[in-house]
């Protein structure tokens, strides 16, 4: 646990900020700070800012205060972020974190796809954080990003698709969407099936395992398919990760419709971005997981720190060799 009061600061300064900028790019100062906290590189947290701080704009004007009573009206409304975030910073005052969050979970779940997934990602750090240590500013991220989330939520449906055993070989049955389509938005409207599997899952155990099986298999996947669109295709792990490490901080029985938005999500992003065909791709050297994320760091790009964070979350040469592909696709923040 990292107790110099960093994270604290980092958080705080990004507070002053939105979450988002140019009316859709999502701000991902709060999850890189907090991933580089949990993996023992708080030092850089502040350096980090300094070069990111251009990405950064001002806290959006409030609207009117979502109530208890109003906030279904509310929902998936991104002029609402301040409102949203105000909401959530109240109850979070009010009532223990986890019980705010087992209460929300299930209504914010089904639009996970929010803001190109980054509302779920941003959340999944922020439970990390919170979990980790209860402090004023790691609850505050947490209201920050349960607001983001609120207000960029975004159901999608698809029609089913015969899948397969294993989390991989389901992957590699992902149809995907028809060429013409630019941005995220544009193409989560082209996605129209998807194929199933882990549906007949219903046991919370058995739910997270194939919940992991799905985070191995698309951080493994990247280094071979991550040349589709190395920044998009990030999305396909970071976002079913938020989830599995979201888990505990949930009632068991909510572990299995994670598991379905999570493969939804993640099946999706493959949909939309994955490559004709993949590249066989092999490190030059391999490398310790702490030499892995100084990498990382030293190119500075905020996807490529936060697959590198999902990739020593798995802790396999696989998944450590995705992180060093995004290294080499990926422009490097400065």
């Amino acid at each position: 646990m990292d107790t110099s009061g960093r994270l604290e600061e980092a958080l705080e300064r990004i507070h002053t900020s939105g979450p988002e900028r140019d009316g859709w790019l999502t701000n991902h100062a709060p999850m890189v700070v907090e991933a580089l906290t949990a993996h023992g590189r708080a030092d850089a947290v502040h350096h980090w800012l300094d070069l990111y701080r251009d990405k950064l704009e001002d806290f959006p004007d409030r609207v009117a205060p979502v109530t208890d009573d109003n906030w279904a009206e509310a929902l998936g409304d991104p002029r609402r972020i301040a409102d949203w975030t105000d909401h959530f910073t109240r109850t979070l005052a009010e009532r223990p974190w986890k019980d705010v969050l087992a209460e929300w979970w299930p209504r914010l779940l089904p639009g996970l796809y929010g803001g190109a997934t980054h509302v779920v990602i941003r959340v999944g750090h922020a439970v990390r954080a919170v979990d980790t240590e209860e402090t004023a500013p790691r609850l505050a991220e947490l209201a920050h990003a349960l607001g983001y989330w609120a207000a960029r939520h975004q159901p999608v449906t698809v029609t089913a698709l015969p899948g397969a055993p294993s989390a991989a070989a389901s992957l590699e049955a992902v149809p995907a969407i028809a060429p013409g389509h630019l941005g995220f938005r544009n193409r989560l409207a082209a996605v129209h099936e998807l194929p199933v599997w882990a549906a007949e899952v219903t046991d919370p155990d058995a739910a997270r395992e194939r919940l992991t099986e799905l985070v191995r298999a698309t951080t493994h996947r990247y280094a071979t398919h991550g040349h589709g669109e190395p920044t998009m295709l990030v999305h396909a792990t970071t976002a079913p990760n938020a989830v599995l490490r979201t888990l505990d901080a949930l009632p068991r029985e909510l572990w299995a419709p994670s598991l379905h938005a999570a493969w939804n999500a993640a099946a999706a992003v493959t949909a939309m971005y994955g490559p004709v065909e993949p590249v066989a791709y092999e490190p030059s050297a391999r490398l310790a997981p702490e030499e892995v994320m100084d990498r990382a760091l030293a190119h500075g790009d905020e996807h490529v720190i936060k697959l590198t964070d999902t990739a020593l979350d798995v802790g396999d040469q696989q998944a450590l060799a995705a992180a060093l592909r995004s290294v080499e696709m990926s422009e490097p923040l400065v």
